[in-house]
């Protein structure tokens, strides 16, 4: 009943309907020799901005780039902490060592998968002590807190409202960790207004990693803020810490947006908003047939403040690499999207968190797969993903031991 190859991404499509557009960008830039800086990269920055709803866009090397300088360019200092989530790919807290700050994990929303305000509060509010000088300060590292990075995960944006009112109670910065929710929208109760995620921290960060809603063709990112003082600041750190060419203010960075992906990216912006529309009707299609299945798959929760992107579409089973077996056999792609919480990671073994400590993360990274999400996805193809998961588990619970596919464990993605 599968569709022969169903794709868990497919990167292919829209660049070739783009192929024309896409390709006029490589020439302008072999005509003109604009490769670093320049107008292309100007002129994305601009369109950028504005679909995010903030005064700059700064265009970077890369996600990690991103957020990493907008640490930085906040204020973020060597030996500070800096509040995250541990359900999150390792750039969000490679950005956070690298700019010298230490990251401290609160667990997430169970349904959203995204920092849980409440164990924010409950982390600033009991693991934390103000000092003798006013600063808050971690009882469990003895370092001064001073920002929370929010994790849009998966499309989908964090309850900020919440988040801010604990950073302006605590004096934090709020860093937005954006790479995964180009175009997401947050209903903010405080302002009775839509915010464009990217637009609520003080900053934000974005990936344009190729299979990102909005992908470069290669690597990139960018910065966004309403701080004219910060966009400059992380201008200056991209750029070897260059205000003008040779006067280095600062020690900065080689971490500069390509021309050719800033135009390749700027094409490919005026389709996003389309691009994003059509995922969010694939994930209405997906809740619609998995409404019919008996046997128990969570599907993702959206809030009635979230207007999600599906960047992912990500479902938990119990055994979830029997499925992901099942579904390699019938020739599904999917994915597995985080397999081991950054708190668990060897990586982080000097942090000292243990098993247990974050109980909803680890419960979730054991049980959640992401299943095909793309524009273009058909609804045959969802159709057919739906019957085999659902084949899958039946067959599951009429054997006990899905006698009937015998298949090695899959191997997992991040």
């Amino acid at each position: 009943m599968s569709l022969p190859g169903i794709p868990f991404l497919d990167l292919v499509t829209p660049h070739v309907e783009l192929e024309q557009e896409l390709t006029a960008v490589f020439q302008k830039a072999l005509h003109t020799a604009g490769f670093i800086g320049g107008p292309m990269v100007e002129n994305f920055e601009k369109a950028f901005a504005t679909f995010c709803g903030t005064e700059h866009a700064v265009g970077v090397g890369s996600g990690t780039d991103a957020l990493r300088f907008a640490l930085m360019a906040a204020g973020v200092c060597p030996g500070d902490v800096v509040v995250t989530v541990p359900n999150t790919f390792i750039a969000t807290t490679e950005a956070i060592s690298q700019a010298g700050a230490l990251p401290e994990f609160v667990d997430i929303d169970e349904r959203t998968y995204n920092m849980d305000p409440e164990k924010l509060r409950e982390y600033l509010e009991t693991q934390c002590a103000i000092s003798a000088d006013g600063r808050l300060v971690s009882k469990r590292s003895n370092r001064p807190v001073r920002a929370i990075v929010p994790v849009h995960l998966y499309g989908q944006m964090a309850d900020m409202d919440l988040i801010l009112e604990l950073a302006d109670h605590f004096n934090l910065i709020v860093v937005e960790d954006a790479c995964q929710a180009h175009g997401a929208q947050y209903f903010s109760r405080k302002q009775n207004r839509w915010l464009a995620a990217g637009s609520v921290g003080k900053a934000a960060a974005f990936s344009f990693y190729p299979g990102k809603n909005l992908g470069a063709c290669g690597e990139a990112g960018a910065v966004t803020t309403n701080d004219p003082a910060l966009a400059a600041q992380v201008r200056m750190i991209r750029d070897h810490g260059q205000a003008k060419k040779y006067y280095h203010n600062v020690e900065g960075y080689n971490g500069r947006l390509d021309a050719i992906q800033a135009g390749l990216l700027h094409v490919k912006l005026q389709h996003l908003a389309k691009w994003n529309e059509q995922r969010r009707e694939r994930a209405a299609e997906y809740n619609r047939l998995f409404e019919n299945v008996e046997n128990p798959v969570a599907t993702p929760y959206e809030p009635a403040w979230s207007r999600a992107v599906y960047h992912l579409y990500v479902v938990r089973v119990d055994d979830r690499e029997g499925l992901i077996a099942f579904l390699k056999n019938e020739g599904i792609g999917t994915g597995i999207h985080y397999p081991i919480p950054l708190h668990l990671q060897t990586a982080y073994r000097a942090l000292n968190y243990l098993p247990g400590d974050l109980p909803k993360t680890e419960q979730a990274a054991a049980q959640i797969v992401s299943l095909p999400m793309f524009p273009t996805l058909s609804p045959e193809q969802q159709a057919s993903v739906v019957h085999q998961v659902r084949h899958f588990l039946e067959a599951k619970t009429k054997t006990g031991l899905l006698d009937a596919v015998r298949l090695e464990p899959a191997g997992r993605t991040s």
